[in-house]
């Protein structure tokens, strides 16, 4: 790899990283359509069916325990669904390609206070418009993709709840 690849590819990334992690606005997708099919047993072994929050809506999260981005906001979607669980909002993690043991065991230090969802194979995240990890999204009651949020957040910000609370 020469230095001028290096430096494009490598470098010049990296010095947007901390712009990036500091984007707190959700993108509006421009033609909502309906979700993929999204069928998963949390840990406890409990299917969740997204077809059954109609009505309700559900912000979806999907993250893997490797992925640094991912880590830094859990606690802020632990905070925020503290906010927005009294609310009738569904938050909803997708653990993709990894199996429970290693969930499990990231969860004894990085607890989780909501639904999390295996899925191990990652055909369910295959299936939706995942760009990279962590890749959230928020449905409206009908069951459409309205909005958008690649890379982390701070989840407990009012005015990014308060877009999601618009939805009900």
């Amino acid at each position: 790899m020469t230095m001028r690849a290096f430096f494009l590819n490598i470098i010049l990334p990296l010095l947007f990283l901390p712009v990036a992690q500091a984007q707190q606005s959700l993108t509006a997708l421009k033609n909502p359509s309906a979700a993929p099919p999204l069928i998963l047993r949390d840990m406890d072994g409990v299917q969740h069916d997204i077809r059954d929050y109609r009505g309700r809506p559900v912000i979806i999260n999907f993250w893997a325990t490797w992925c640094p981005p991912c880590r830094r906001e859990l606690p802020s979607m632990n905070r925020a669904w503290k906010k927005l669980k009294e609310e009738g909002i569904v938050m909803l993690a997708v653990d993709v390609g990894e199996d429970e043991d290693t969930i499990f065991t990231f969860m004894a230090d990085y607890p989780i206070d909501f639904s999390v969802l295996l899925d191990s194979e990652g055909t369910v995240s295959e299936a939706w418009p995942v760009r990279g990890l962590p890749t959230t999204f928020v449905l409206d009651g009908q069951g459409r993709l309205v909005y958008r949020a690649i890379g982390g957040r701070e989840w407990d910000d009012d005015a990014l709840l308060n877009k999601v609370r618009a939805l009900k």
